[in-house]
């Protein structure tokens, strides 16, 4: 295997470390490239488990650098392109801020691309994109529908290409927090998560990998057919319903991270996206019943 095709994975735990620890490693998640410098055991052997299927980059070229240093009294601090970008945190959360500081290079520096924070599957060659405010369970439905064969885009990002509409893969660890995790590890069977991380801001956290193949599709875009609103109740039955499209452009641009960079091209991106997808609000209290729902969708036998 030359190193252009070696993955992840495919490099002992030693040599990961080591490398980790020195030059560091680019790493390559669909059309991004990021090389990482993380002298952590902990974080070498996390990433061995969660991006073991991902190719390592021997280009040279890297789009974003992060770096974790070591600070005094088990505190420690990520550097993005050797500049100070964030506080400093407790070690023990340090898997969940490399993957914030990740989303943060994404979403700071990738203006070629329209960017909308939102889980994305793709199943029969569409995309659906789930959109809306923090607590809806974005990232809850996208492991399940994973679970279920949906391949895998992102937990958080809609990286649109403003030209022509097409949303690009980015298939990295599904970031699940609190009941989720439990949740997932019910009902997605084989599912491998990484080390749950307590006290963060968002309370506790654990990754669940990408399947391998979701990965290996990193350069097939699709484009969207569905876009989905979810929002959890306390009771009934899982039920879709229509959203009017000026009402979808607006939720979709208020959930856009640089929609103002666009511009004209951004506003005429949004309106395309709308126009060639079904908008549909998602009200459900089951998972399991909101995946059916979202299966059954996607099957024709709802509209």
């Amino acid at each position: 295997m030359t190193e252009a095709r070696a993955t992840v994975g495919a490099l002992s735990r030693e040599t990961l470390a080591r490398r980790l620890a020195g030059d560091g490693i680019a790493v390559r998640t669909g059309p991004f490239v990021t090389r990482l410098r993380l002298p952590l055991d902990e974080l070498a052997a996390s990433l061995r488990l969660l991006y073991a299927d991902f190719p390592v980059d021997s280009s040279g070229f890297a789009d974003f650098d992060v770096t974790a240093r070591r600070l005094g009294r088990g505190k420690i601090e990520f550097l993005i392109d050797g500049e100070r970008r964030f506080a400093p945190v407790a070690r023990g959360i340090a898997l969940p801020m490399l993957e914030w500081a990740i989303n943060w290079c994404l979403y700071t520096f990738s203006h070629q691309y329209l960017l909308i924070h939102a889980a994305v599957v793709e199943r029969k060659g569409r995309a659906l994109v789930m959109t809306g405010r923090p607590g809806a369970g974005k990232s809850t439905l996208c492991a399940a529908l994973v679970g279920r064969g949906w391949r895998l885009f992102s937990d958080e990002f809609a990286v649109i290409s403003p030209d022509d509409g097409r949303l690009w893969p980015i298939a990295r660890p599904i970031a699940l927090k609190n009941d989720s995790i439990e949740r997932i590890r019910r009902l997605v069977a084989g599912a491998v998560l990484g080390p749950t991380s307590d006290d963060t801001h968002k309370g506790r956290v654990a990754h669940m990998r990408a399947p391998a193949a979701s990965v290996r599709r990193a350069d097939e875009p699709a484009r969207a057919g569905w876009i989905v609103f979810p929002n959890r109740a306390d009771d009934g039955v899982a039920a879709l319903a229509p959203v009017p499209g000026g009402r979808a452009f607006f939720r979709l641009a208020d959930n856009a991270f640089n929609y103002h960079f666009h511009g004209a091209a951004g506003f005429e991106a949004v309106c395309r996206m709308i126009d060639a997808c079904d908008c549909l609000d998602l009200g459900y209290a089951d998972l399991e019943d909101a995946v059916a729902a979202l299966d059954r969708l996607v099957d024709g036998e709802a509209r």
